[in-house]
């Protein structure tokens, strides 16, 4: 692990302090369900993930997210991503913009979204949001380089079902880097609930139903010229997530690598609020 997570933990610390209400609207890390965020708010919040890859450097990879409800079936995001590896740098290495489209707007069986990302980051970044083709452990023990630039277009067809308090949710990922690069794959799936569906007659932190535990998996798929599972990382990682009567939600995830290509361990970090209804506060100022 590493051992100078300094800037995440203020990040985290400063968040907690500065932030009212909040309403998380995902579950997991690297998987998306059917969520969005409503109409009006917005949310910020910090995910991050340390990891010491074998054959290089501990790192903390973070990435800061504002989420923003544009209407009922579209919420937009933008991510900052940044990270420190240990003995080498502490860098900026990107932006990212999203977009997610539910059009089916009532809960069905099967609720589809559709997701477009383009993503302007560098060589350097470890935020590790999904695994996509042949991404694995030699990309995370590489030294900090801003010199490669990565823009890329992500699109994910996200599908999402929710049975007596539990979400189960799939994502299929296909990704290209617009300087000819081949298509890349991968995959996501989530599954969670709270610990009760029933709240206490009393307020309280650590009430079964302000928690919550889930699991996802996700790996790459290879690309349009080898696609499968040859050369391929693959993760499990259980979720723990506690809602605090503040509001404030707090996650906790220890992923560990399942195939030859994986990096071992990784430990994943969030925290997010939600501003409600921060455009009209905004105008009556």
């Amino acid at each position: 692990m590493p051992r100078k997570p300094h800037t995440a933990t203020l990040c985290l610390a400063l968040l907690a302090f500065c932030a009212p209400n909040l309403h998380a609207q995902e579950n997991y890390f690297v998987t998306y369900s059917h969520q969005m965020e409503e109409p009006g708010n917005l949310e910020i919040g910090l995910r991050s993930i340390a990891a010491r890859p074998k054959g290089g450097n501990a790192f903390v990879g973070s990435a800061l997210e504002f989420e923003y409800g544009v209407k009922t079936w579209w919420t937009t995001e933008v991510y900052l991503d940044g990270q420190h590896t240990s003995s080498e740098s502490t860098v900026f290495t990107g932006y990212r913009l999203e977009n997610r489209f539910r059009p089916l707007l009532r809960e069905h069986w099967i609720n589809p979204v559709l997701y477009v990302e383009f993503e302007n980051i560098n060589g350097a970044d470890k935020s590790l949001l999904e695994v996509v083709g042949h991404d694995g452990i030699s990309d995370l023990a590489v030294r900090n380089d801003r010199s490669e630039k990565k823009r890329e277009v992500e699109l994910k067809l996200i599908t999402s079902s929710n049975f007596k308090g539990w979400n189960i949710s799939e994502n299929l990922i296909a990704e290209k880097n617009l300087k000819n690069e081949p298509w890349e794959f991968g995959y996501a799936v989530g599954f969670g609930r709270p610990l009760s569906l029933k709240a206490s007659a009393k307020p309280c932190t650590f009430c079964r139903e302000n928690l919550s535990l889930g699991a996802e998996m996700y790996g790459g798929l290879g690309d349009r010229y080898q696609f499968g599972l040859h050369d391929t990382s693959h993760y499990f990682a259980p979720v723990l997530g506690l809602r605090a009567p503040s509001g404030m939600v707090f996650k906790l995830s220890p992923g560990f690598g399942i195939s030859g290509n994986s990096n071992g361990f990784s430990l994943r970090a969030g925290v997010s609020y939600e501003f409600e209804q921060i455009a009209s506060k905004l105008r009556r100022h």
